[in-house]
């Protein structure tokens, strides 16, 4: 009975086809997995961001298509039509445009499409491959590298400690691939949340966005607490990733080795993309929306503008202002989007970094 335990316990904590890949090459797989799911999952990428700025109080860029003008009126509430049909509402010093308030993920696509455009839902593109193609490069390989290491050790000194090698080896690899290139990070958060004044007028890239965030002030200086900028926010990235990366590894691991165990002896390509798929997307899906209120306030933090606000805010002060001003629905905001994203994303990049694997090993064989 022991034996067969035993058996059982090293059958479902041996990792996947234990292929003695060179670095290049699974860095290579990860960063085309990478490619593909930042381009697919975009879109829903711009409508999470775009609702949680709306959340952090982010105004329209450019004057409103109905007409509506600032106004210093103290009443409340005080609805006016504009000349063109639509209503603004005033309060206080501020006018909101009612055309351009988002109420939820599917209003968010229309609004953009029909407002500045179909090809703005992949505003920041370029910025998700520049961060997506590196970080995954360094995420993937190194998760692979830590946990080998880590589940031989195990295996020998504590094998009760094997299921827990998945956590740690996520958390380390995706820390390190965070803190490697957190600048691009930034720049996608900035140019996804900011809606542009008018349709066919080009948005600041990747670089300009970096550009204007250490240089808000046309012609100032560049200093050392400007550059500084540059990580605003990168405490709320680490305090979202980590957990992310904790709750999703630990149980896409299991899951898929499960799968993959019910499926036979030896792997093909076809169930290595199903197991992979299956329970990346449930793990993606799971990690996103326990990590929410984590992400509501990396996005809350790499959107503010007023440099010594954005210098003194921490994760937890973000937060205690994030349920303040919208409660429990604030915490969650663009939940349904990110959930939404995370489940294929995941699901896209472990399949295909993994199914990419398989084959480079068996060409090597060959």
């Amino acid at each position: 009975m022991m034996v067969e335990e035993e058996a059982k316990l090293e059958s479902k904590s041996k990792p996947m086809v234990n292929e003695n890949l060179r670095f290049g090459e699974r860095a290579l797989s990860a960063g085309g997995a990478a490619f593909i799911s930042a381009v697919i999952v975009n879109p829903l990428d711009v409508v999470k961001t775009r609702l949680q700025a709306q959340a952090a109080g982010v105004p329209y860029q450019g004057s409103c298509r109905l007409g509506c003008f600032e106004s210093n009126s103290t009443v409340a509430h005080d609805l006016r039509p504009s000349s063109s049909g639509g209503v603004c509402r005033i309060t206080g010093s501020a006018t909101v445009c009612s055309d351009h308030q988002y109420k939820g993920t599917l209003d968010v696509f229309i609004k953009i499409i029909r407002q500045e455009g179909f090809s703005r839902l992949w505003r920041g593109t370029n910025a998700s491959l520049a961060l997506a193609v590196p970080t995954v490069g360094i995420y993937m390989p190194f998760y692979d590298y830590f946990r080998n290491i880590m589940e031989d050790f195990t295996a020998e000194k504590s094998p009760s400690l094997t299921p827990y090698v998945p956590l740690v080896a996520g958390t380390i690899a995706r820390s390190l691939a965070c803190i490697s290139i957190y600048p691009v990070e930034l720049a996608r958060t900035r140019m996804q949340a900011f809606k542009g004044t008018q349709r066919g007028v080009k948005l600041p890239g990747v670089w300009k966005t970096l550009v204007d965030a250490v240089n808000p002030v046309k012609g100032s200086s560049s200093n050392g607490q400007n550059y500084r900028m540059l990580w605003t926010g990168l405490g709320a990235q680490l305090a979202r990733d980590v957990p992310f990366s904790a709750i999703c590894w630990s149980i896409l691991e299991p899951t898929r080795r499960s799968i993959l165990s019910l499926m036979g002896e030896e792997p093909r390509a076809g169930s290595i993309i199903g197991a992979n798929f299956t329970a990346g997307f449930v793990a993606g899906a799971v990690a996103a929306a326990a990590t929410c209120p984590l992400d509501v306030a990396k996005t809350r933090r790499q959107i503010e503008k007023n440099r010594d606000r954005a210098m003194k805010m921490t994760t937890r002060q973000t937060l205690a202002e994030i349920w303040r001003d919208g409660g429990m629905r604030g915490m969650f905001s663009g939940a349904g989007a990110r959930v939404g994203r995370a489940g294929p994303s995941v699901a896209i990049v472990v399949s295909f970094y993994e199914v990419v694997k398989y084959g480079l090993h068996h060409f090597h064989q060959q």
